[in-house]
């Protein structure tokens, strides 16, 4: 069965180098722009991970990432934190929110795939 990952990133340019990275891997990808977008499309279909940017319009991606992990619909999803946020605080938030790993952009591209790829156990 293939892999379902959701992009949460407002930035067009960001979510699209994330998608082509794991299309290309064979994962199914879905992208929304928004926080409010975001919880939709993950209860919706609910994906196996979920990329989560920190900076959004609207809601942040920490009130995201509690929503997601306080939903029955959504709370098995793996969320991984990719941020330019480099502070620790905020990586504190981040895993106090539930996330499951904070990886800081720009990551480089074959480390990012990897560890998608463990945490979809995908070889």
């Amino acid at each position: 069965m293939q892999k379902k990952v959701l992009i949460i990133e407002d930035s067009r340019i960001d979510a699209d180098i994330v998608k082509e990275l794991l299309e290309s891997s064979n994962v199914i990808t879905e992208v929304a722009q928004n926080g409010e977008d975001g919880l939709r499309a993950a209860e919706k279909t609910r994906p196996d991970l979920i990329i989560l940017d920190l900076m959004l319009p609207g809601m942040s991606g920490f009130e995201v990432c509690e929503k997601l992990k306080k939903n029955s619909k959504t709370s098995g999803a793996t969320v991984v934190i990719l941020t330019v946020r480099d502070e620790v605080d905020d990586i504190n938030k981040a895993f106090r929110a539930g996330a499951d790993d904070y990886i800081i952009k720009p990551p480089n591209p074959e480390f990012l795939v990897r560890k998608i790829k463990l945490y979809l156990s995908v070889k």
